[in-house]
């Protein structure tokens, strides 16, 4: 993530620490004989490029499509090296700093295209269409703002934040095909009630048909980021797999691996069954 680097005023400690109990609402299940997609979301930091750990935290997932952001120059030919036999179709927009953003997948990729920013919005999100194991299933990949300032300011960032990544989500959400199976994954540097998610699983939101939001509902307790300062570890849950209600979630978990300060998150799903 990018603010590890900046000091956190102490006002936004409570909100950082702070959240509600909730239990899960699904429990895990086994695909069985039906086809099924694995896919993984993973900031892997750019300041990190090449770690070894954070690579073999990539090739634990054994994802049938990985979706990776804070890619860079340096990620690219680690990842390529790494990678290039596993997952033969690889798109790659690296950017300095955090920007930058990866497919890497078992099965052809099409409809690629780089969406820039909206607004006060510092990073572009890629729309995608992955022939996975269910069939054609369509991708938005985001990198919403940090909740920080232009200034740098954490306090004020905290509460713009809101309103920019509901300017981000709509421009992004403007590219999607309305026929296929979406889902929409990254860090969104928001936890379940934030702008963007409410915006996606809301009515009335920038995709025809209802979305959900995978992870909250097998480990809403789980955090998908950390960051250890001297008054403690803050963890928050800001890595998200939103899906539309043609698919079905098996399972959505995090994986504690890896060097980066997010962790990777999986999800298996199927085509959900007509009624």
């Amino acid at each position: 993530m990018y603010w590890q680097a900046l000091a956190v005023p102490a006002a936004l400690i409570v909100a950082l620490l702070s959240g509600c109990s909730h239990e899960p609402t699904r429990q895990p299940r086994a695909p069985g004989k039906e086809p099924a997609l694995r896919l993984m979301t993973y900031n892997v930091n750019f300041g990190i490029p090449g770690d070894g750990p954070t690579l073999a935290a990539i090739e634990l997932g054994n994802a049938d499509v990985v979706f990776l952001q804070e890619i860079n120059t340096a990620w690219e030919r680690a990842l390529r090296a790494r990678f290039a036999g596993m997952y033969p179709h690889m798109a790659f927009y690296p950017r300095g700093g955090a920007g930058g953003l990866a497919i890497l997948s078992r099965s052809p990729i099409g409809g690629l295209e780089l969406v820039a920013p909206a607004g006060d919005g510092w990073f572009p999100a890629v729309r995608l269409v992955v022939a996975s194991p269910i069939g054609k299933v369509q991708a938005l990949v985001v990198h919403l703002r940090p909740p920080v300032s232009d200034g740098g300011s954490f306090v004020a960032g905290h509460f713009q934040a809101p309103a920019i990544h509901k300017q981000e989500i709509e421009r992004f959400c403007q590219t999607l095909d309305r026929s296929l199976p979406t889902i929409v994954v990254g860090d969104f540097n928001e936890e379940d009630d934030g702008s963007a998610i409410v915006h996606l699983v809301g009515p009335g939101h920038g995709h025809h048909h209802q979305m959900k939001n995978g992870l909250p509902q097998f480990a809403p307790e789980r955090p998908t980021w950390h960051w250890p300062t001297s008054v403690g570890t803050f963890e928050r849950q800001l890595d998200h797999i939103v899906y539309d209600l043609r698919l079905e979630p098996l399972n959505v978990e995090v994986l504690n691996a890896g060097n980066s300060d997010h962790l990777p998150v999986v999800g298996v799903f199927v085509l959900a069954r007509r009624g």
